[in-house]
């Protein structure tokens, strides 16, 4: 479904930030993309979505392929148009705007509308507090609640591939594991293909299919959900796990090298 072949971004031709990154998503299949900050993951998703533009970015080399089409630097909005949408980092909310009125702002290029009330009832059932804050201004919410929000306004695009940056950032982690839930139950009802990108390991690779491991820019590591999960350094350098499976501290540790045995 989705393909990207030795894709190199750069920003204003000076900054390379993508070295040669490969990694594809199939029909239904949730992929995780995962790394600490900094390592390239939101400048992934931006590639593919079109928004390196208004960043003053773009590919300077490889290819990315939606469906045997090459999709390489084409604008957002055409991109959007294909079914590929981008949930953003940060919870980016039309503050002025109600919370229903943010959920059909996701459905704006679409004409169904009788399908649109359907799927906004569908979002609904699946945050059911997003239902009783539906007339409340949407700046108001407190941030799980806006990251609801988020998910939901991007799944009333009725998305063929769903994007979602760090969808677990800052949450508590009762609400992460809610919305992960729900994310998972809407791949696989709707056969969406899902691509997340994540610092939280744990979490992400429980919803996960397949998996890859960013660092500095290029892909290290890759394999199925199960696999990662019971790599040895996956657990220790992203889990905080030894191969006990005792969690870590590194608090009187003054200097720590990863070991990279994947480079």
């Amino acid at each position: 479904m989705l393909k990207l072949s030795n894709v190199e971004v750069s920003y204003l031709n000076v900054i390379r930030v993508l070295h040669g990154v490969s990694l594809r998503v199939d029909d239904g299949q949730i992929v995780a993309l995962l790394g600490a900050n900094g390592a390239g993951k939101s400048t992934t998703l931006k590639a593919i979505s079109g928004l390196l533009r208004s960043e003053e970015g773009e590919v300077t080399g490889g290819s990315i392929e939606w469906r045997g089409q090459n999709i390489t630097n084409q604008n957002a909005e055409e991109v959007g148009k294909l079914g590929i949408i981008q949930a953003l980092e940060g919870r980016r909310v039309f503050e002025h705007l109600n919370t229903e009125e943010n959920l059909l702002v996701g459905a704006y290029e679409r004409r169904d509308r009788g399908a649109v009330k359907e799927d906004l009832a569908m979002v609904y059932q699946y945050f059911p507090c997003l239902k009783e804050l539906r007339r409340n201004t949407a700046g108001y919410l407190s941030g799980g609640e806006q990251q609801m929000l988020v998910v939901g306004r991007a799944m009333m695009a009725s998305p063929k591939l769903l994007m979602l940056d760090e969808p677990s950032l800052g949450l508590a982690p009762m609400l992460v594991e809610e919305i992960y839930d729900t994310i998972r139950r809407f791949s696989r009802e709707h056969e969406t293909s899902v691509l997340l990108v994540e610092q939280n390991v744990r979490v992400a690779l429980g919803i996960a299919d397949y998996g890859y491991v960013m660092e500095n820019g290029r892909i290290v590591l890759d394999g199925s959900a199960d696999f990662l999960k019971h790599n040895e350094d996956v657990r220790e350098f992203y889990m905080g796990l030894s191969a006990a499976g005792t969690r870590k501290s590194y608090r009187e540790v003054k200097h720590y090298k990863r070991r990279k045995r994947w480079l």
